[in-house]
């Protein structure tokens, strides 16, 4: 049975669609990825479901007595004395069923509780004041799991988590009953979810399978797609050229071809299209010298923190550098080093000659919040120059995805998404050899950070990167740098796959050290590739779930329509049996379209 339902959902802000007859169930069982564009309302579908946005028109239905936990993009924690005590108050139904529950349930509660916090390496007894953006996605997180719900609600979930921290809670969602989550990093789709979803144009679209899949198909859609309208365009031309022919063909005019023409006319003007591509280009400027910069010995200390131990390392022009290290470990501060912003305690920084840096700072300080948006990009001037073209800065900020009434607009305005695309903007709007990075990933969209990673790869300066994006480590670096712990840092040859196959394996616990080792008889080798049966099965799982999904709105349709009630209690019966059996019939399928897809990937 359905968990949720959504039907001929419809949700505007102003004149902006955000859900345009949407439609969307999910199962019990499933892990549901949420993606889409910035700005097309996957914030806002979920606050739909969790029940604190209502529909303008449609319908949401949820199973009776669904448990739901929410975790918000920016959680807020009320304030208490403690860590804990906070989380015990975030939530009126936590705290309700806590209250109704004898005292074995509550000591239940707070065991998990307790359990999650230390999962996630956060201290109960930490005022929530103190708490960074991190510590406190990370205590929502905990809460939610300890809540033990039957849907999960998860809003960029990893934003804030260093690497180590996304992994446990990829570890933690393939064990919950079901999640629907919203992020921007595709290896934590492609590990988690057994099926996409993408919000385009307020029209919700289901795709089986993890993000691997969902490419392949999204790319024959768009392709599809696209050679329709082309068609429809051209036969649209035809006709309007047609009407407006002299008045001797007049005489002759079709009333029948007059009325198509106006629907083709309706048709088009509803027609929605594609939003608009982010359009990047970055100007590597002069060439640098040779050397880029040249850390020697280099310690950096924060009281009794060691955050730099005697570093030493050499970044050389046109090396493309990943720092790779928990939150803490002193990347931020590295590349401050580097940069010649903060001296170091003891040891030698030298730098290169020639150099132009473009630095993205994660914190975004570099963005005056009351200047305007074009102000920001070009002060004092209404043109800039990349790669030797002038362009006017409202079609450089159109490049960006900023309309042209969004120039005028003080920073302090934008959402989190729009500030990161400023600052690139304003990064590559100048020439530089030398580019660093901290955490430019953060609330990008996915297409927007597949255009950068093309982007990065054909620059032909120097490029320094902080990211706990591993797809986008492995497609951008060639070398890493990462942090060994205790002020150590090590040089890796690669991206982030490259350092997990280098990095130097934890030492076995005592237990381990002292068990005997045990005898195992040999094993039968692992089938690793699929028969010929297996391989058409796979390749018509995906046409199978599309027909159950029509076949399953079309009697949706049917039971909401108002004179529904006239089929006949027969009628009705059999429509209730067929959807709890297509429901049952693709959660199966979903389930052995996900068997064969990871014998496949293990080929």
């Amino acid at each position: 049975m359905s968990l949720i339902t959504l039907r001929d959902a419809h949700l505007a802000y102003g004149d902006r669609p955000l859900l345009d007859g949407a439609r969307f169930f999910m199962l019990a069982g499933e892990r549901v990825g949420l993606i889409g564009r910035n700005g097309t309302g996957k914030s806002t579908l979920l606050k739909v479901i969790a029940g604190t946005v209502h529909l303008d028109d449609g319908e949401l239905q949820r199973r009776d007595g669904l448990r739901i936990a929410f975790v918000e993009q920016e959680p807020e924690l009320p304030a208490a004395a403690t860590l804990r005590d906070s989380l015990l108050s975030l939530s009126k139904d936590g705290l309700a069923a806590a209250a109704s529950a004898d005292d074995r349930e509550r000591w239940r509660l707070h065991s998990r509780l307790d359990e999650y916090l230390q999962r996630f390496e956060l201290n109960p007894e930490k005022s929530p004041e103190t708490c960074s953006g991190g510590e406190r996605k990370r205590a929502a997180l905990a809460w939610a799991l300890a809540l033990e719900p039957e849907l999960l609600l998860l809003d960029e979930p990893t934003n804030h988590l260093d690497i180590d921290g996304i992994a446990k809670l990829e570890d933690l969602l393939l064990r919950v009953p079901a999640c629907l989550v919203i992020t921007h990093d595709r290896a934590f789709l492609d590990r988690v979810t057994t099926r996409i979803v993408e919000l385009d144009r307020g029209v919700l679209r289901s795709y089986p399978g993890n993000f691997a899949a969902y490419e392949s198909r999204k790319l024959e859609e768009l392709a599809a797609e696209e050679i329709a309208n082309r068609r429809f365009d051209k036969f649209w031309a035809q006709e309007e050229a047609w009407i407006r022919k002299g008045v001797e063909a007049r005489r002759t005019r079709n009333e029948g071809r007059v009325k198509r023409l106006e629907r083709l006319r309706a048709e088009r003007a509803e027609r929605r299209e594609r939003l608009g591509h982010v359009k990047l280009s970055l100007d590597a400027g002069e060439r640098s010298g040779r050397l880029v910069a040249e850390l020697t010995d280099v310690t950096k200390r924060y009281g009794d923190r060691v955050v730099l131990d005697k570093v030493s390392a050499r970044i050389m022009r046109g090396d493309r550098v990943g720092l790779i290290g928990p939150n803490g470990a002193g990347k931020s501060t590295l590349i401050r080093v580097i940069l010649g912003a903060l001296a170091p305690d003891s040891g030698s920084v030298r730098l290169g000659t020639n150099l132009q840096v473009a630095y993205f700072d994660q914190l975004r300080e570099q963005l005056d919040p009351e200047r305007t948006v074009a102000d920001t990009i070009s002060p004092g001037s209404d043109w800039v120059e990349i790669a030797g073209e002038r362009k006017h800065v409202i079609t450089y900020l159109a490049d960006f995805l900023f309309p042209s009434q969004r120039a005028k607009s003080p920073v302090k305005m934008l959402s989190g998404g729009e500030r990161n695309r400023l600052l690139l903007a304003r990064l590559f709007a100048r020439p530089a050899n030398f580019v660093v990075l901290d955490e430019p990933t953060n609330d990008l969209d996915i297409e927007s950070l597949e255009l950068l990673e093309q982007k990065l790869q054909d620059y032909p300066g120097t490029l320094l990167l902080v990211s706990h994006d591993r797809r986008f480590l492995d497609n951008v670096v060639t070398q890493t740098i990462a942090a060994e712990g205790n002020g150590v840092w090590r040089e890796y040859v690669g991206g982030y796959s490259d350092w997990l196959l280098q990095r130097p394996r934890p030492a076995p616990s005592p237990r381990e050290q002292a068990a005997p080792a045990k005898q195992t008889a040999p094993r039968e080798k692992t089938r690793t590739r699929l028969s010929y049966k297996e391989q058409r099965e796979l390749e018509a799982i995906p046409g199978e779930i599309e027909a159950l999904e029509r076949e399953q709105a079309q009697i949706n349709e049917r039971m909401s329509s108002a004179d529904y009630h006239r089929q006949g209690a027969a009628q009705i019966r059999e429509d209730r049996r067929r959807l709890e059996e297509i429901e049952a019939l693709l959660l199966e399928k979903f389930t052995r379209w996900e068997a064969l897809e990871e014998l496949r990937n293990r080929a």
